[in-house]
């Protein structure tokens, strides 16, 4: 496996790590499929409580995506392997049932701030920045970026960072609510550590119970809890019990 990007467990704390600081951390399809593999652990473990998302080298968090891999692309590849790819991926991130902090140092533009905003939590360093550079390259936000970033900071924040491409301040994206903290470079790793390690040491089913129901006003979220109670209840073990035997149930609402 390629060690673009490294995917670490440690007690109750995941970690993915964006490894490619020779390339500002930029995203190619390969990278992309180790994420979606990650998270396919991610989903399947009950050890692991909180995951980070961090970066090697001190200049960039992500770049975005990596731009020699997807202008090689037809339209027909572009639209089935490149933008409908990174939406599921982030899309999976975002509803994993784990909490995820992203820890951003150094830039975060285009895609690389769409996968920070797939992230339930953001913390920054003093010296991160902040973009939607896709207009300068004469293309649009791909993977959720249009949506995500205009239900954190408003129609006409997110209208000025795409509309103009220009990067704003970890200070500005703090205020903003782009991000949830600034930090130190230097104490940056601390802080996101001793955040995770403050959510993992808390009840991981009412963590990510909440999670669902901050995070999604939907019916299928409130379908699956409502499903999940109903199946303990007194009357279930009923209707079950009467299936088996061939009989009519006799609820009493317990």
């Amino acid at each position: 496996m390629s060690d673009k990007i490294q995917f670490k467990t440690e007690k109750q704390i995941g970690r993915i790590i964006l490894n490619r600081p020779d390339k500002l951390n930029a995203l190619d399809p390969e990278m992309m499929g180790i994420i979606d593999a990650a998270i396919d652990e991610l989903e399947r473990s009950h050890e692991i409580r909180v995951l980070i998302v961090e970066a090697a080298g001190g200049k960039s968090f992500c770049v975005g995506a990596d731009i020699l891999a997807w202008t090689s692309l037809s339209p027909l590849q572009m639209w089935s392997e490149w933008i409908r790819r990174g939406h599921r991926i982030f899309d999976r991130l975002a509803q994993v049932r784990q909490p995820v902090i992203c820890a951003i140092n150094g830039y975060a533009f285009g895609g690389g701030l769409e996968l920070a905003l797939a992230c339930d939590l953001r913390i920054a360093s003093d010296s991160a920045r902040f973009a939607m550079p896709e207009v300068k390259l004469g293309t649009v936000p791909g993977w959720g970026g249009t949506d995500r970033l205009t239900k954190l900071v408003g129609a006409a924040r997110a209208k000025q960072m795409i509309f103009s491409g220009e990067s704003v301040t970890a200070e500005i994206a703090e205020r903003w609510g782009i991000i949830n903290e600034v930090v130190t470079a230097a104490s940056l790793n601390e802080r996101v550590r001793t955040l995770a390690e403050i959510i993992g040491a808390n009840a991981p089913v009412a963590v990510q119970t909440a999670k669902q129901l901050i995070g999604n006003s939907s019916g299928v979220v409130l379908e699956s809890l409502a499903g999940a109670v109903n199946a303990f209840t007194e009357d279930a073990k009923e209707g079950l019990s009467a299936f088996r035997e061939r009989r009519s149930p006799k609820f009493e609402g317990r």
